[in-house]
């Protein structure tokens, strides 16, 4: 089978009604699998002095024995990622235009080549790629869905074929399109809808607000199904969840959230919660982290039943990317754990964070033991950011990928020692 005849195929499988095609002349014509003449790519140099200065600064990250770190690629502004399912090619989202293809060419562990992905359509705040176990590549944006059918198979051509899934400006109400909170994170989950997340762009969601958020998912979580059909709100209560994944065994749903600022330097807490059944509600905005009440809403009675947060992080440290590790490269005891990218915290009077952490969890979905620094020191004595890590994600050998949005780099952690 030709590769056009590889993505009818996929596109007729996921396509129960037509995709809605937007405005852009472009996307149009690539729905059709005609070419734009406006791809040109922008390729990032591998060998400029940028890699080695990176490479010092991962001398001083300290892993637990056994554990490798290196630089893996230079990624600017290298925010979450997506592993291709076939090990082609991985995919690294930015808060800016760009989505970055990583091509690891020779299988030496050190990417190759990396260029834009897609350029012939333009792009807001493409923060979120995920794949479909079936390699459709869907990138969440600020205010757009869009799915890229055999994006492995078309990523070295300009021209991608590609489908509106939520067209622009249908994610969410254009009046809460904003600056603040935008970054958006997708999944696959075992029912085979798309989760999305969709932050709250407030620091504390005013009350005239509410009823609008809890109905269209701002503030939550909600899925659709793979062609775009069937929107529903499966998660409310969320301040701004930046990461995401589903239970290996159990298939609940997991997810980091960043708490309320201005309370202090040491709350309210982050959260990593679980989820177990749609329409659950997870405090905000009565509370602004854990069991910490917000200003704005202290005393007043609680209209919904709470999910408090199964594990409680350290405040403002601003956890984001999370992933289930289920390779077989790294020890027994890293089996089923979560591994969490900690951004940093950015008005903390003493800085915490830029690290990633660890939290054990056995097969039936219980945290078993506390979360604890995995890979640290991007964070100096004196306060200063070396690096702020976004996401992480796991190779197809069993290896860890971190994204960094302030090297602009991806780093690959590895395991060379032996025992567990």
């Amino acid at each position: 089978m030709n590769k056009k005849a590889l993505v009818l195929a996929v596109v007729a499988g996921l396509t129960a009604t037509p995709f809605a095609y937007g405005q852009s002349n472009n996307l149009e014509k690539l729905g059709k699998f005609q070419v734009t003449g406006e791809a040109e790519f922008t390729t990032v140099d591998q060998n400029s002095s940028s890699a080695d200065a990176i490479r010092k600064t991962l001398e001083k990250i300290t892993l637990p024995e056994g554990f490798e770190i290196s630089l893996y690629a230079l990624v600017p502004d290298a925010r979450h990622i997506a592993v291709g399912p076939q090990g082609v090619v991985t995919f690294v989202g930015t808060r800016k235009t760009e989505v970055w293809a990583v091509t690891d060419r020779d299988k030496d562990r050190v990417a190759d080549e990396v260029k834009n992905f897609a350029p012939s359509i333009d792009k807001a705040v493409p923060n979120g790629p995920c794949f479909s176990p079936q390699g459709v590549l869907y990138i969440a944006e600020q205010n757009r869905i869009l799915a890229y059918p055999a994006a492995e198979f078309f990523y070295e051509s300009g021209d991608v074929v590609a489908f509106e899934l939520i067209p622009e400006g249908e994610l969410i109400p254009e009046e809460f399109v904003s600056y603040n909170h935008t970054a958006r994170v997708c999944d696959i989950g075992p029912d085979g809808k798309l989760y999305v997340s969709l932050g709250q762009p407030y620091n504390v969601a005013p009350p005239e607000h509410l009823d609008t958020f809890s109905k269209v998912g701002i503030g939550g979580i909600i899925r659709i199904n793979q062609d775009g059909t069937g929107r529903e709100v499966y998660t409310r209560g969320v301040r701004n969840s930046v990461g995401q994944d589903f239970h290996p065994t159990t298939g609940n749903l997991w997810w980091t959230d960043n708490q309320v600022d201005g309370m202090g330097d040491d709350i309210p807490p982050g959260e990593l919660n679980r989820q177990t059944e749609m329409g659950q509600h997870f405090g905000h905005p009565w509370y602004g982290g854990g069991n910490v009440r917000t200003t704005e809403y202290q005393g007043e009675e609680v209209p919904v039943e709470v999910v408090f947060p199964v594990v409680e992080t350290v405040a403002h440290a601003a956890d984001l990317g999370m992933t289930f590790y289920t390779g077989n490269m790294f020890p027994e005891r890293y089996q089923g754990g979560i591994f969490i990218a900690q951004h940093g915290s950015w008005n903390r009077t003493e800085p915490v964070g830029a690290r990633v952490m660890f939290t054990p969890v056995d097969a039936e979905g219980n945290v078993t033991g506390e979360t604890v620094p995995f890979a640290e020191g991007w964070l100096s004595e004196n306060g200063e950011y070396l690096g702020r890590p976004v996401d992480v994600a796991q190779l197809k050998d069993g290896s860890l990928l971190v994204s960094d949005d302030l090297a602009g780099a991806v780093y690959r952690i590895a395991y060379t020692g032996s025992g567990s």
